[in-house]
C-alpha cells in the first residue's frame, strides 16, 4: 500500500555501498546509526569536484565496463546511458510501479457531471468556483512541474534508473494536464478562463510565482552542480517542487474535489482526481527517496543554515496554501471550512518534515480528514467497467499512415 498522510511515515530508501536497498532513519549525521546503517562510511564526493555526466559526452571505445560503486544521484561522471547494475532499487521499483498505475482520462465518463453542471439548481455558487479554482490551479500547476522536470531536474541527476522514473513521472504530469482538459472541455467551461487564472487570481498566481524561483536557476544552461553552493541549490530545487509544490500546494484542492465525490457529486471529475492524487502520492514518495539518498550521499550539503532555509520555505508555502484554501472557500460548503484547512496543512507540512529529517514546525497539529487515507486506495477494476466510455486503442487498431 502506498504511504498517506494519516499513516506511519516510513523511513525512506536509500543504498549502501554495495548498492543494495535499506531503510534510514531519519538522522543523517556523519557518523550516526542512520549513515552505519546504510553503509556509509565515507563520502567519496569531494566538495567543489566538477559536474557529473549528462550522457551526452563522446562515447569512447573500451571495454571497461561500469560497477555499481560508481554511481551516484548527482555529480556522478560515470557513463550514465548505462541502466544496469542498479544501485538505487527503490528508483526502478517506483518506475515499474509507475507503469503498472497507467490510467487515462477517456476511461471515466463525465456524463453525470455534466448534467449536474448544466443544471441552474444542481451546484450551487460556490461550489462551482470551487472547480472552476481548482482546476485553474491545476491545469497549469502540472505543466510547471513537467517544465521542472524536464528542463532542470533530469539533466543534473546523473544516475540511469533515477532518470528512468523522471521520464515516467514527465509523462504523469502531461496525462494531469490531459484530464483537466478534459474536464474542462467535457464542461464546457471557458477554456481562456480556467488556463489562464494562475495570471488573474493572486493566490494562484502567488503559489505558481514561489514555485518558478525553484526552476530559473537550474534551468540556466550555465548552472551546474559540482559545488556545495550549487549541490544545496539543486536540493532546495527538489525540496520546493516534491515537498511542498506536490506534498502541500495540492491537498487543498484535492480534498476540496474529492469531497464533491464523497456527496456523489461531480462523480466523475472526482475520480479524474482520485487517480491523480495516487500518482502525486507515489510522485511524493519518489522524491523523499531521492532527496535523503543526497543528503546520505552529500552529508556536508545538510547544514544548520540550510535546513532553517527549507524550514522557512516549507512555513511560507503552509501560508500560501492556507490563503488559496480561503480563496477558494470563503464560507463553509461541503461540510468544510478554511479553518479546517489551516490544521491539515500544517498536520501535512509536519509529515513532510519528518519525511525529509526535519523537526516539525508546527507540534500537535492534527488531520482534520482521515477518510482521505481512503482515497489512495482506489482500485482501477472497482469501478473501470461501470464508468469507461470509449474503447483502448491498441496498436494494432491505430493508422500509421
Amino acid at each position: 500500500m502506498l504511504n498517506f498522510d494519516d499513516a506511519p511515515v516510513a523511513p525512506a530508501a536509500t543504498t549502501n555501498a554495495a548498492g543494495t536497498a535499506t531503510g534510514t532513519t531519519m538522522d543523517f549525521t556523519p557518523g550516526t546509526a542512520a549513515a552505519a546503517a546504510a553503509g556509509i562510511t565515507s563520502v567519496s564526493v569531494v566538495p567543489g569536484q566538477a559536474a557529473g555526466a549528462t550522457g551526452l559526452e563522446e562515447i569512447e571505445f573500451n571495454s571497461r565496463r561500469i560497477t555499481v560503486d560508481e554511481k551516484r544521484i548527482i555529480n556522478c561522471r560515470a557513463d550514465v546511458n548505462q541502466l544496469v547494475p542498479f544501485k538505487y532499487e527503490w528508483a526502478w521499483q517506483k518506475y515499474l510501479d509507475a507503469c503498472a498505475n497507467h490510467w487515462m482520462p477517456q476511461e471515466i465518463s463525465m456524463s453525470r457531471d455534466i448534467a449536474l453542471w448544466k443544471d441552474p439548481n444542481g451546484l450551487t455558487d460556490d461550489e462551482r468556483m470551487i472547480i472552476k479554482r481548482n482546476l485553474g490551479f491545476f491545469s497549469t500547476a502540472d505543466s510547471l512541474v513537467a517544465n521542472n522536470l524536464v528542463l532542470a531536474i533530469y539533466r543534473h541527476i546523473t544516475n540511469p534508473e533515477c532518470r528512468q522514473y523522471l521520464l515516467r513521472q514527465s509523462f504523469e504530469e502531461a496525462l494531469h494536464t490531459h484530464a483537466y482538459q478534459y474536464i474542462v472541455e467535457s464542461l464546457g467551461l471557458d477554456e481562456g478562463e480556467i488556463f489562464n487564472m494562475y495570471r488573474e487570481i493572486p493566490s494562484i498566481h502567488k503559489k505558481d510565482v514561489f514555485q518558478l524561483q525553484f526552476t530559473d536557476e537550474l534551468a540556466n544552461p550555465d548552472f551546474h552542480t559540482g559545488t556545495p553552493e550549487t549541490d544545496q541549490r539543486f536540493l532546495r530545487n527538489l525540496i520546493g517542487y516534491y515537498i511542498i509544490m506536490e506534498g502541500i500546494f495540492f491537498y487543498v484542492g484535492f480534498v476540496q474535489m474529492l469531497s464533491f465525490g464523497r456527496q456523489n457529486k461531480m462523480t466523475g471529475a472526482s475520480e479524474q482526481f482520485q487517480y491523480i492524487m495516487r500518482d502525486e502520492s507515489m510522485h511524493l514518495n519518489y522524491g523523499v527517496d531521492l532527496i535523503n539518498a543526497i543528503k546520505i550521499e552529500n552529508p556536508h550539503l545538510w547544514t544548520e543554515e540550510f535546513q532553517n532555509e527549507i524550514c522557512a520555505l516549507i512555513r511560507e508555502g503552509v501560508e500560501l496554501e492556507f490563503n488559496y484554501a480561503q480563496d477558494t472557500m470563503p464560507r463553509g460548503v461541503l461540510g468544510l471550512n478554511s479553518q479546517m484547512f489551516s490544521e491539515y496543512l500544517r498536520f501535512i507540512a509536519n509529515r513532510r518534515c519528518r519525511q525529509i529529517g526535519l523537526p516539525e514546525q508546527y507540534p500537535g497539529a492534527k488531520n482534520p480528514f482521515p477518510w482521505m487515507s481512503e482515497m489512495i486506495d482506489l482500485k482501477k477494476e472497482k469501478n473501470f467497467f461501470e464508468t469507461r466510455v470509449i474503447d483502448y486503442q491498441t496498436g494494432g487498431a491505430l493508422s500509421w499512415d
